[in-house]
């Protein structure tokens, strides 16, 4: 559990953060010295002036202490204090030149460090920055996955997408994995939900920000909970055990695996039945001069998927995506 303010704004904010979080669980206190803001002059962070407040946490209360790094000059600091944790924000995973910029001055050093997933999609990117922590040989490195930016209007600041930070875990099973609730739901009041849905998923573990006065924060005052919201929070979380000690469960289990792994089957071998029809509905349109995209018959397929998807009780922006997906390759396999 790590728990803490999204800034360090004052030594009293800091510390009387910190004091109502002692005893409660929490593994790591965190707060952000140096704060990445999307728009100049918004507050970004009192910087290394935070660092005292820091020690003095973890020297008067016990606590061991985190925050994140984006430049060498930062690690430098933070590791010359004492800091136990570190982690890479989002941005700074993006960019291949910091995080090897990061992954040299880390080297040599025993600090926990721990990579958030890029802004934007891509599995790639983060696999990258593990690799090249893990290059530069350290040996406590762990993932956070804070959800990926999204154009579309959804209740949640920024998209889950489990279904990457699955494949990232079935890739690096051994490695500790984060879920951060807080920037993944962006309200308070969602934060629950996310931290419930991370715990179901087998997450290791929990980052969430927390604020001795959440509404007067002076960064992502919205999403921050108070430490006595933080003791309910863990009080109403529910683990699930990974393996049940039951056979007759375990049997159960394996009977509908095996049902889907023929259903995966069947969907792989449509699939490609499908995109056999698309490279031949190609050819005619290039024999024909005939452009690849009609919109208005994938307007009319749009549309008969979700009528269909109502009609089976599946959840419309689920099915829109999926076809949206198989839509893009089927134009791929037409050019």
């Amino acid at each position: 559990m790590i728990a803490g303010p999204c800034s360090a704004e004052s030594e009293e904010q800091v510390f009387g953060t910190a004091r109502q979080l002692q005893g409660m669980g929490v593994d790591y206190f965190r707060a952000g010295l140096w704060k990445p803001r999307t728009t100049p002059g918004c507050f970004e962070g009192v910087g290394a002036r935070a660092i005292p407040w820091m020690q003095r946490v973890k020297r008067e209360l016990g606590m061991p202490i985190c925050t994140e790094v984006a430049f060498k000059e930062h690690v430098e600091m933070c590791l010359e204090a004492g800091f136990d944790l570190l982690w890479i924000g989002a941005r700074t995973t993006a960019n291949p030149f910091l995080v090897q910029e990061l992954a040299d001055a880390l080297k040599g050093s025993d600090v926990v460090v721990l990579v958030k997933n890029p802004i934007n999609p891509d599995l790639q990117l983060w696999l990258g920055a593990v690799e090249r922590l893990r290059r530069a040989g350290l040996e406590k490195v762990g993932v956070i996955h804070r959800g990926f930016s999204s154009y579309e209007k959804i209740r949640y600041r920024n998209a889950p997408g489990w279904q990457i930070a699955l494949e990232l875990r079935n890739r690096f099973p051994e490695i500790p994995f984060f879920s951060d609730p807080s920037h993944m739901a962006g309200n308070a009041s969602l934060v629950k939900e996310a931290a419930q849905r991370s715990l179901a998923l087998g997450i290791d573990g929990l980052m969430v920000e927390c604020h001795c006065a959440p509404t007067e924060a002076l960064s992502d005052a919205g999403q921050q909970l108070t430490p006595a919201e933080l003791r309910q929070l863990l009080q109403s979380l529910s683990e699930r055990n990974s393996e049940s000690p039951d056979p007759a469960v375990r049997e159960a289990l394996e009977a509908c695996r095996t049902e889907l792994d023929a259903l995966d089957d069947r969907i792989v071998e449509l699939l490609a039945d499908r995109m056999a029809i698309s490279r031949r509905l190609g050819a005619l349109k290039k024999d024909n001069n005939l452009a690849i995209i009609q919109a208005d018959r994938w307007a009319t397929v749009l549309d008969k998927v979700c009528t269909r998807a109502r009609a089976c009780n599946l959840r419309e922006d689920f099915a829109k995506s999926v076809f949206s997906i198989i839509h893009d390759a089927s134009i791929d396999e037409q050019n």
